[in-house]
């Protein structure tokens, strides 16, 4: 159980220098549109530009949660900052979900008043964009795999991306045909798209933070199973939750039905914590055995009073 730590090491660097390098080209971005949006007089630049600035703060929240989840145990701190992550990815998406929003009333506005722009800049600067935008969603994608901490930083880049995609191909569209409507359009999908991914992101971060037990997880599986070991009654006064994305944690207690030596209850109870572990995919696992009939409730899942400890 020990081993599963040191491979994530290395991944752990090569994350955070994928970030710092996509950090580092989204400021890029941002400085050049500022740039070419005054000097064009181009709100979608502009807007543009905000963007990318709030690419750049949803990675550096990423990159520092990844660093701090990274930090040891202490006494003070007995889970580490392993939920930083978490929070982090909370965090990116609520404010993907605002952009979200800022996106479609502009798209709204923008159908009353078109803009008047100068295609030329914008579609050169908006191509830069698409193309470092490409290179940091490339850079970010893997470990968007594994971590929804780095899920919530690739959406950012992602949404950013398309809406570079949606500002050429709306300097485009006025360029050859005059007309000044399909930037409004794709701004609306894109705003429609960014709403419905970040969702299922807020969802499964608050899961995690109220420490609901993990969706796959099913107590009665479980109870059945532990029952079918010879010596046990049932276990009760369970809890389970997610630490962050990747680690359970269990505990129970675990009802014997006859008085046994401790060295044969923790044989019982090192079996039970093997079938947690791979049948069940949990890390962490804490039992207190008892003799049945301790506590008065032996349900599953016991309603515990504040009196009551």
């Amino acid at each position: 159980m020990g081993d599963h730590n040191h491979s994530h090491h290395h991944h752990g660097e090569l994350k955070g220098r994928n970030l710092g390098i996509a950090i580092l080209l989204n400021i890029g971005i941002t400085v050049a549109q500022v740039i070419g949006g005054f000097v064009s007089g181009s709100l979608a630049l502009l807007s543009d530009a905000m963007h990318n600035f709030s690419d750049v703060l949803a990675l550096l929240i990423s990159w520092f949660a990844s660093k701090l989840s990274e930090r040891k145990q202490t006494a003070r701190q007995t889970f580490g900052y392993k939920r930083a992550e978490i929070l982090a990815a909370f965090i990116n998406a609520i404010t993907l979900i605002v952009i979200a929003f800022f996106l479609l009333k502009e798209a709204i506005q923008r159908f009353s008043n078109p803009e008047v722009i100068q295609p030329g800049l914008v579609m050169i600067l908006g191509g830069l964009s698409i193309l470092l935008n490409g290179l940091s969603v490339l850079l970010v994608k893997n470990d968007a795999k594994h971590s929804i901490n780095m899920r919530s930083a690739y959406l950012h880049l992602l949404s950013d991306m398309i809406s570079s995609i949606a500002v050429v191909l709306g300097g485009f569209a006025m360029y050859l045909w005059d007309i000044p409507w399909v930037d409004s359009v794709l701004s609306i999908g894109i705003a429609l798209y960014l709403v419905v991914s970040s969702w299922s992101l807020v969802l499964e971060s608050v899961r995690i933070l109220m420490q609901f037990a993990p969706i796959h997880i099913n107590l009665n599986d479980i109870q059945a199973r532990i029952k079918s070991i010879e010596g046990i009654e049932n276990m009760h006064h369970v809890h389970v939750w997610k630490l962050d994305d990747k680690h359970i944690n269990f505990e129970a207690h675990i009802s014997f039905n006859q008085d046994l030596q401790l060295s044969k209850v923790n044989t019982i109870l090192q079996k039970l914590e093997n079938i947690l572990n791979h049948d069940f995919d949990i890390d962490h696992v804490t039992l207190q055995p008892e003799i049945n009939g301790i506590c008065e409730d032996e349900s599953i899942v016991s309603q515990e009073d504040s009196h009551h400890h």
